[in-house]
């Protein structure tokens, strides 16, 4: 019997269907990509960030800036204001901040580690608002599989969800500066586990104002980030409950050229 391109075109959408639906089932159990957004676990792990006065290359070119930015996650930019005016600067809760000249609509979106210099500052139209490289953060794998065979322990990298951590009014806690911050909900974050339950952990760097040592309930776990001068981590608003963990993360797959194991 002959067949015919619809044969054909079922058969190859049942192989597309079940290749997805496998797909699918390793991101759920077993190994699932996450992006690093923001410098809390940094030098572990790297968030977006920024190297300022990079000057622009031969590789910095189209279309040679794309294999760049493939190899090294990096791309090289020269803004320029587009009105006189002050710089306003609008944080996003990801990593990046929005940045806006004077009266202008136009909208720069930047890492938060360069507008530190450029908030409040008047620029001249023309004047160059921010020059340097733009370094995109690490994307890694979580294994969701590995807790199922031993316990969370102390020192894992651990990711977990956020929804309804923060049980204060609209989700925000009070920082150490006083002004209120708001921890992201319906996502994850990923910290370094510092106490199982039942365990106590006297804070490394402990919070003005908060608890130096902590004791974990049951099914309670504390978690920091490495970079304890820029994580809103436990320390802030307590431990993570276990049901909201969701894996460890195991292995920097991109920028290529950072490829390693998390430890």
């Amino acid at each position: 019997m002959t067949k015919t391109w619809q044969d054909y075109g079922r058969e190859w959408l049942d192989t597309l269907v079940v290749a997805i639906s496998v797909a699918m089932a390793f991101r759920a159990y077993f190994y699932e990509p996450f992006n690093i957004p923001t410098g809390s676990m940094q030098e572990t792990l790297w968030g977006y960030h920024t190297v300022e006065n990079v000057e622009k290359g031969t590789w910095d070119a189209f279309p040679l800036s794309v294999l760049k930015w493939l190899w090294t996650g990096e791309r090289v930019v020269d803004y320029k204001a587009p009105a006189s005016g002050m710089a306003h600067v609008l944080s996003r809760n990801d990593g990046f901040a929005d940045v806006r000249i004077g009266t202008s609509t136009k909208t720069f979106k930047l890492p938060t580690d360069a507008c530190r210099a450029i908030a409040g500052r008047h620029f001249r139209a023309g004047e160059t608002l921010w020059k340097g490289a733009i370094v995109t953060g690490d994307f890694i794998f979580v294994n969701r599989w590995i807790w199922n065979f031993r316990k969370p322990r102390d020192g894992d990298v651990m990711i977990f969800s956020t929804t309804g951590i923060a049980p204060s009014e609209n989700g925000m806690y009070v920082g150490i500066d006083g002004k209120r911050y708001l921890i992201q909900q319906e996502t994850h974050y990923i910290k370094r586990m510092k106490a199982t339950p039942g365990e106590t952990y006297v804070l490394e760097h402990p919070v003005a104002g908060r608890p130096t040592e902590v004791t974990m309930g049951e099914d309670e776990y504390f978690a920091c980030g490495d970079n304890f001068n820029n994580s809103y981590d436990s320390r802030y608003w307590g431990p993570v409950p276990g049901s909201k963990l969701r894996g460890v993360g195991s292995f920097v797959f991109w920028p290529f050229n950072g490829w390693r194991i998390i430890r």
